[in-house]
């Protein structure tokens, strides 16, 4: 990285300005980013110049453009995250024989955006496209366990925000917190009757570069299939042993 600096220090702004809510001083960014002000101020201009960044002159401060935008639409027409998860998942599926899904965080719902039906075992309600409660599913929590607290506190701001759907799950943020904690100790999430009567899930957070959770991957299985417990918040059968070692694959195909 060291023989192309100046492609490193555009990215280094490009996701500096991605992470902040609203458009930033030039100061700012050069802070930020560890760059002399007279370096920072070229660089945005050759940025604005391609139409990655754009100087809102009244306020004096620095955005991401429309290429940026462009580029990051680019990212969800190509799906990489799909196309990478969905070999290796149809075979923990094929190990394991149980139901399998990627999910990521979409407000406080998780999206389902794949998913491997294993043979002979009945249809999930966590269907591509389905949006489900994320503090009562597997995927959702283990998503929740990875974000920092004031996020999650963002998310739930009071028991309004805790939707029911079968009469069990935490109702709020003090009971949701411990359900992270000892996801956090597992190292991977549980759901048991939590979504669908019968049903039990575990999943496991995948990572980006920055250490933020992008998706989780999870296995669903029917209880009464499996003799499963969990022991001091521990699960020690192939589902939970499966998602983690999947999960922690992708991470690193993704820089995580």
């Amino acid at each position: 990285m060291s023989q192309v600096p100046a492609a490193t220090r555009a990215l280094r702004v490009l996701r500096f300005l991605a992470s902040q809510p609203d458009p930033v001083a030039l100061d700012r960014i050069s802070r930020a980013c560890d760059l002399p002000r007279s370096t920072a101020y070229h660089l945005i201009n050759a940025m604005i110049a391609e139409g990655f960044v754009v100087h809102l002159e009244d306020e004096r401060r620095y955005g991401l453009g429309l290429a940026a935008f462009e580029v990051g639409s680019g990212f969800a027409r190509q799906e990489p995250l799909q196309r990478i998860a969905r070999r290796p998942l149809a075979a923990l599926v094929d190990r394991t024989g149980y139901g399998g899904h990627l999910a990521v965080l979409h407000g406080r719902d998780v999206l389902y955006v794949l998913e491997e039906r294993a043979p002979g075992r009945p249809p999930l309600v966590t269907d591509v496209g389905v949006r489900l409660p994320a503090h009562l599913t597997a995927s959702g929590r283990a998503i929740l366990m990875a974000l920092p607290s004031n996020q999650v506190r963002a998310l739930y701001p009071d028991r309004s925000a805790f939707v029911d759907r079968v009469g069990t799950g935490p109702t709020s943020l003090v009971a949701l917190r411990t359900v992270l904690s000892e996801a956090r100790q597992r190292g991977h999430a549980v759901e048991d009757g939590e979504v669908t009567a019968g049903l039990a899930s575990v999943a496991a957070p995948v990572l980006d570069h920055n250490a933020h959770p992008v998706a989780a991957v999870a296995l669903t299985f029917p209880v009464a299939a499996v003799a499963l417990t969990f022991p001091h918040g521990t699960a020690t059968d192939a589902a939970a042993v499966g998602v983690r070692t999947l999960a922690a694959a992708l991470s690193r195909r993704l820089g995580g």
